[in-house]
């Protein structure tokens, strides 16, 4: 009996939580909306318009660490590579949720921008990927910049919510994939370091 009741307990919980991020969605997708962001956010969030970016922090971060820019530029990779593996190809395909725009009981009322695609929906890889960006620089070439760190903290959340915004993604998709991207990128910037200090002590 107490079987059942905790099973119970932790299906009303979880649907209670299914039916709040769908109503969260319909506030962010549906209802909290303007045409300047409508015609912003397809762009905003798509990785592509921020290669100019990725190129000047990449720049900031060879000359910051001059000899030891190699190891920076492959603790970025790793953070990436890490993220996006952990996202698209872990939790992904164990969990199965749909995105918005596929769930059959929604994709009538999603405002959708941009083409939906196949792909699942939990978690969203933008968000994991661009918080464990944000962390390993906030961590690394920004640890005694607070301004940048502010910035580019609320850089990837605005992508994040982006992914809400066009009707790809439910707000839970980017909470969660944002904190494990976090965690990510805070976990290769503490290995970068230690290394780095492994090297000065060779030295």
């Amino acid at each position: 009996a107490n079987i059942f009741f905790h099973k119970l307990l932790i299906t009303l919980v979880l649907n209670s939580l299914i039916e709040f991020d769908e109503f969260l969605f319909g506030l962010i997708n549906g209802q909290w909306h303007h045409a300047l962001f409508d015609g912003l956010m397809p762009y905003w969030r798509d990785k592509y318009s921020w290669i100019p970016l990725y190129i000047i922090l990449i720049s900031y971060g060879i000359f910051n660490y001059r000899k030891k820019a190699l190891f920076w530029i492959l603790g970025l990779l790793l953070t990436v590579g890490v993220a996006d593996t952990i996202s698209s190809k872990v939790i992904k395909r164990s969990v199965e949720r749909l995105r918005p725009c596929n769930q059959p009981s929604l994709k009538s009322e999603v405002r959708l921008l941009v083409p939906c695609g196949s792909g699942y929906s939990f978690t969203s890889s933008h968000a994991t990927n661009h918080f464990a960006v944000a962390a390993f620089l906030m961590f690394t070439i920004f640890q005694r910049k607070k301004w940048l760190k502010l910035l580019i903290f609320f850089w990837a959340a605005s992508i994040a919510y982006g992914q809400v915004y066009v009707g790809l993604h439910f707000p839970t998709d980017i909470l969660v994939g944002g904190k494990i991207g976090f965690v990510i990128g805070l976990l290769v910037s503490k290995l970068f370091w230690r290394i780095i200090k492994a090297e000065v002590a060779v030295a």
